[in-house]
């Protein structure tokens, strides 16, 4: 054996190793917490401590599927630290039969243009099927009147914000709106003043270009590791997930899908101050866009290990592209300051969540517990509403997601697992949990997942029909106010 193939050897042990010691400290944290949790709690049914127990296995099994492609990634030898397959002059990608297909950019341009069109008629159709469903559930308004069902759920709080700012005294209702970020509703502002004049129809406008532009970008960013048929397949699942027809709301979903996937986009071409620019955007939206600072840092990280950078330049390059990284921080510290000068305290957010929802950040299987203890209450006093509307749709979305994850990790950048893992933990960690579908369609590697699970005709046959069914079923439920939020 050659010198070149015994240090690959060496380095392929010690990879192992790494992996092997960053898993069982992992493990042993994750046990510690569920044993805790476990014997410290006193109430609860059953089967819910039982979902809570297999809940933190599938996240346990993703975490051990998931580690050593993170060690790979950053290791300077490794596999996934060669996944770039953007090109200046085209974008290459693998086909199901395994041969290289190139797509050059006018074409990409052309099919870019097409898929815009696309989602914003999709978009349309989802308006109308929700008002076809509403004439079947026996209301009989006219179209125009119709849409202020899109006013339910936290539309209303996002409109009145724009309309009216955030409220530094009154009535309670319009202080806690304080807990919902301002860049949505800046952005209503702006396409009502200029264009609209109508806060909802604003609202509504700009969710279908946000959508519209959220399908272009993961059609591009997707091309840059599948094949054409692979990108078109997410698009279609994005668009049939149960809670897809929120992308058509007056809320934040198609915005921050947008940005996140941009940031996404941006980061792969390794423009690192627009990845990050737009993050920050993201965390003005949505809270959660902070997560966006985990698979950013993690393709800088392996970008520089691949690189391997020694002179002084490139030293001090590297320097100013993690400088980028306070961009991320900068969109929520913005968000920070709006608190403070409407409360005084840059953190009232959190006091709203506390006392108005009861919401803070808890531990993601304890989610499952209480979860499921409600949807066994609901179902022993026979509300059914509520069941199929609320609980159901939330277990249902928070064990698929890691089912799927753990079935395609292999198949997916070590980023998007990694971002995946730390949004799950945050948004399901959630001590009042209403709206776990509405977190999962704006998660960019699940529609991933779905498509790379289903190259086979019949998987993907099965998924889509399955989840066509759900999404109609969880639209009727929307329609008729069933609890979904």
């Amino acid at each position: 054996m050659n010198n070149a193939g015994l240090n690959n050897s060496k380095t392929s042990k010690t990879a192992d190793k790494v992996s092997i010691i960053i898993i069982w400290i992992c493990l042993t944290i994750l046990s510690g917490l569920v044993m805790n949790w476990f014997f410290s709690k006193s109430d609860g049914t059953i089967l819910g401590r039982f979902g809570a127990i297999v809940n933190a296995a599938l996240f346990a099994a993703l975490g051990i599927r998931f580690v050593p492609l993170w060690v790979d990634a950053w290791s300077k030898t490794g596999k996934s630290a060669d996944i770039d397959t953007f090109e200046e002059n085209g974008i290459n990608s693998h086909n199901e039969a395994g041969k290289n297909a190139t797509l050059s950019n006018a074409d990409l341009r052309s099919v870019s243009i097409r898929i815009f069109f696309i989602f914003l008629l999709i978009d349309l159709l989802i308006i109308l099927l929700i008002y076809i469903l509403q004439v079947m559930s026996g209301n009989r308004e006219p179209f125009k009147d119709a849409l202020n069902l899109w006013r339910a759920t936290d539309s209303a709080s996002y409109l009145t914000i724009a309309e009216s700012w955030y409220a530094k005294t009154g009535e309670w209702d319009r202080l806690v709106q304080l807990v919902f970020l301002p860049g949505y509703p800046i952005l209503i502002r702006i396409v009502n003043i200029f264009f609209v004049g109508n806060y909802l129809y604003s609202a509504m406008i700009i969710s279908a270009l946000a959508f519209a532009g959220a399908g272009t970008m993961m059609y591009r960013l997707l091309r840059l590791d599948y094949s054409h048929e692979e990108a078109v397949r997410a698009l279609k699942f994005l668009c049939i997930l149960p809670g897809a027809f929120f992308f058509a709301s007056p809320m934040t979903e198609s915005l921050y899908l947008f940005l996140s996937v941009s940031c996404f986009y941006c980061l792969r071409k390794k423009d690192w101050f627009s990845a990050c620019a737009l993050g920050g955007m993201a965390s003005f939206t949505r809270s959660l866009g902070l997560v966006l600072f985990v698979p950013v840092l993690f393709e800088m990280i392996s970008h520089d290990i691949k690189e391997n950078p020694l002179n002084t330049n490139v030293g001090i390059k590297r320097i100013m592209k993690y400088a980028n990284l306070l961009l991320i921080l900068f969109g929520f510290g913005c968000y920070l300051l709006v608190n403070y000068q409407v409360s005084g305290n840059p953190f009232q957010f959190l006091i709203y969540q506390k006392e108005h929802w009861h919401q803070s950040l808890g531990l993601f299987f304890n989610t499952v517990s209480y979860q499921t203890d409600y949807a066994v209450r609901c179902l022993a006093e026979k509300n059914y509403h509520n069941f199929i509307g609320l609980w159901l749709p939330n277990l249902f979305c928070i064990f698929t997601g890691l089912g799927l994850m753990l079935a395609a990790v292999k198949k997916m950048r070590p980023s998007y697992t990694a971002y995946y893992m730390v949004y799950y933990v945050i948004a399901m960690g959630a001590t009042w949990l209403l709206s776990a579908p509405r977190y999962h369609i704006a998660l960019l590697p699940l529609p991933v997942a779905l498509s790379v699970i289903s190259r086979k005709r019949w998987v993907e046959e099965a998924l889509t029909v399955a989840y066509t069914i759900l999404y109609v079923l969880y639209s009727y439920a929307f329609v008729n106010r069933w609890n979904v939020w």
